[in-house]
C-alpha cells in the first residue's frame, strides 16, 4: 500500500479553520510524549490554564482546554449547565447558533430561539424585548459567527443577560486569538472557542472557561451531568487537583492528549511573545488589505463594515461566476483553499479566513493574485 502521507502537499489555509500553524507549534507538538501524571506535564497544564485566563481577560479559576474540537467545547457547557426544563434563549444569525439551540434541545431544555439575517447582527433592541417578556436560566450567543463573518454584540447582550438573571454563555470558537475577548468585563458566565482557528494550533482542543456563577450551577445540579467524558466535576479533579489537596494530587479521569496540549502551549506562548495589541492590529491589517484587494477587483462584501470580522471574510459571489470551480482552481492549481457558504449562503458568497499564522500581508497577497488567474 502507498503511503498516503507522502500525498499530502502543504496548502495556503484561507478558509474558516483550520488555519495555518506555525513552526514553533509543529516543533512544539513533535517533542517526546510523557505521561499525563508526569510532574512536568502537570507544569505545562497549570502554564496553558494560565495563559488562557489572561488572553480571555478572566479570574476564573475553572478555565482550561476541553479534549475534543470547538463542538465539545459547545456540548461541554450545555451538559453542565442544562437540566432538564431549563429556560434557554439561543440568539441566533448563523450555523453556530443553530446548533446551539439543537444540543440545548436534546437535553430537554424549553428552548426559545430568535433568529437574526443571516449576514447582519443580533438585534440588541429586540433582544431586550423579549427579556422583559420571559426570565431564562441560560442565554446563549455566538461571537464570531463563521458562517457569516458577523461580530455580534456580545458585550451589550451580556447586559442585557445579568438583567434578566440568566446565565450567559458565548461561543468564540473564531474570534480567540484574533480579536479581544473579555470575559469579566462581558459579564460571561460560560465560554468556549477552538485551537484551529485564530490560535493556530492543529484542532483537537476547545478552551472553556466558568465563571463562579456558573460553577454554581454546576455544583448545585438536581441531576448527574449526562455526559460522563465532559463532566467537569470530574475533569476538574485532574486540571485543578482534588478539593483540600495539600499536594496538589491530580485525580485522573481520562487521558489527556499530550501532544496537543505542548501544541495549545507553544501556540500561546506565540502570542503573549508578541503581544495581544500587536496580534489583533495583524489580524485587522491583513483584513483591511483583502477588502481593498477585493474592492478594487469589483468584489464586494456580505456583511457592513462596521459588524465585519477580520478573521473570516464573507465575499459575495458576481453574478456568473461558478464559484466552487473558483474554489477548485484556488485548491488544484494555486495550493490556496477558501471555503464555500452554508445553509442560505451556500453558492452565494465565499469564506476567507485571516486567522491566526494565516493574517500576514504576503498571504493576501498570493490569495489576490491567484484570483486574478481564477474569476
Amino acid at each position: 500500500m502507498a503511503d498516503l502521507l507522502k500525498t499530502l502537499r502543504e496548502t495556503l489555509l484561507m478558509g474558516p479553520g483550520p488555519s495555518m500553524v506555525s513552526p514553533a507549534v509543529y516543533r512544539a507538538i513533535a517533542q517526546p510524549t510523557i505521561g499525563h501524571l508526569d510532574p512536568a506535564f502537570i507544569g505545562l497544564m497549570d502554564a496553558v490554564q494560565e495563559d488562557l485566563r489572561s488572553l480571555l481577560n478572566t479570574e476564573n479559576t475553572l478555565t482550561l482546554p476541553i479534549s475534543g474540537t470547538g463542538s465539545a467545547g459547545m456540548e461541554t457547557c450545555f451538559v453542565n449547565l442544562v437540566e432538564q426544563g431549563d429556560r434557554v434563549l439561543i440568539l441566533s444569525n448563523g450555523v453556530f447558533g443553530t446548533r446551539m439551540a439543537e444540543v440545548a434541545g436534546r437535553l430537554g431544555a424549553e428552548v426559545d430561539s430568535m433568529d437574526f439575517e443571516w449576514g447582519a447582527p443580533v438585534d440588541t433592541q429586540q433582544v431586550a424585548a423579549r427579556l422583559k417578556e420571559k426570565k431564562y436560566d441560560l442565554i446563549g450567543v455566538v461571537h464570531a459567527e463563521t458562517s457569516t463573518g458577523v461580530l455580534n454584540p456580545v458585550e451589550q447582550i451580556g447586559e442585557l443577560a445579568r438583567e434578566n438573571g440568566a446565565l450567559y454563555l458565548v461561543d468564540s470558537v473564531t474570534g480567540l486569538g484574533g480579536i479581544p475577548v473579555k470575559l469579566d468585563a462581558w459579564g460571561v458566565d460560560a465560554f468556549y472557542s477552538g485551537t484551529q482557528k485564530c490560535l493556530s494550533c492543529p484542532p483537537g482542543l476547545s478552551p472553556v472557561s466558568f465563571s463562579a456563577r456558573a460553577t454554581e450551577k454546576l455544583q448545585s445540579r438536581k441531576t448527574k451531568v449526562p455526559n460522563w467524558y465532559l463532566d467537569l466535576n470530574l475533569i476538574c479533579g485532574y486540571w485543578a487537583g482534588e478539593p483540600n489537596s495539600s499536594d496538589n494530587k491530580r485525580a485522573y479521569h481520562h487521558t489527556a492528549p499530550i501532544n496537543m496540549n505542548y501544541a495549545l502551549y507553544a501556540a500561546l506562548r506565540e502570542i503573549v511573545n508578541e503581544g495581544t495589541d500587536a496580534v489583533f492590529e495583524r489580524h485587522l491589517a491583513s483584513h483591511r488589505q483583502l477588502v481593498d484587494g477585493l474592492e478594487d477587483r469589483g468584489l464586494a462584501m456580505l456583511v457592513s463594515a462596521p459588524h465585519r470580522l477580520p478573521m473570516l471574510n464573507a465575499v459575495k459571489i458576481p453574478q456568473g461566476v461558478d464559484e466552487a470551480a473558483v474554489r477548485s482552481i484556488l485548491l488544484n492549481e494555486h495550493a490556496i483553499e477558501i471555503g464555500a457558504g452554508l445553509g442560505p449562503l451556500a453558492g452565494k458568497i465565499w469564506r476567507i479566513g485571516l486567522m491566526g499564522h494565516t493574517a500576514r500581508a504576503e498571504n493576501v497577497e498570493r490569495l489576490l493574485a491567484a484570483l486574478d488567474s481564477a474569476v
